[in-house]
Parts: structure tokens; sequence; C-alpha cells
């Protein structure tokens, strides 16, 4: 399995980019160089993250989202920031 995270992933079930095993490691996300824990969905290549709207609900019952742009960061909780960030300076 490699250290990097994907491009984009959600925590949907529902979602085509929803992965249980990722979600499992912990993933943990950086807009504009600040660390946020209420992501719903991200995608680094694109630019944005996905949080939630206060407890407002659609009419499915999914949580309302507001997307977010900027610079974003993805690591793995359990390898940590710092080492994912030397991981994409050395090239790896």
């Amino acid at each position: 399995m490699t250290d990097s995270p994907p491009d984009r992933l959600d925590v949907n079930p529902r979602s085509r980019f929803h992965n249980p095993s990722l979600l499992e490691r912990g993933i943990g996300i950086a807009l504009n160089g600040k660390e946020r824990t209420d992501v719903e969905e991200y995608c680094i290549s694109e630019g944005w993250i996905r949080v939630p709207v206060g407890r407002s609900l659609d009419r499915r019952g999914n949580a309302m989202t507001f997307k977010l742009k900027g610079t974003v960061e993805a690591w793995f909780s359990d390898v940590g920031r710092a080492a994912s960030a030397a991981e994409t300076t050395a090239g790896v």
C-alpha cells in the first residue's frame, strides 16, 4: 500500500470515490496551509474540499455541503504530515 493518499476521496458510502480501507487509516487535510477536521470530500488536482453546512440535511438525508477552493494537501494520519511532505519534496 502506498503512503500517499488518492487524488480524490469521499466519506459518503454512496459515492464512487468512497474507499473504506483508506478512510480507516485516517486522512489529514489542509486547505491553504490550515488543517481541517470537518472535510466530507476533497480533490487535490482540482483544488477544493467540501465541508458540511451546519447540521442541515438535504431531502435524501445527506449533509448539505459547501465547496471551498484553494491549495489542498492530504496525508495519512498514521504516517503524519511531516513525513508526507518530505516524500513529495523528495520526488517519491
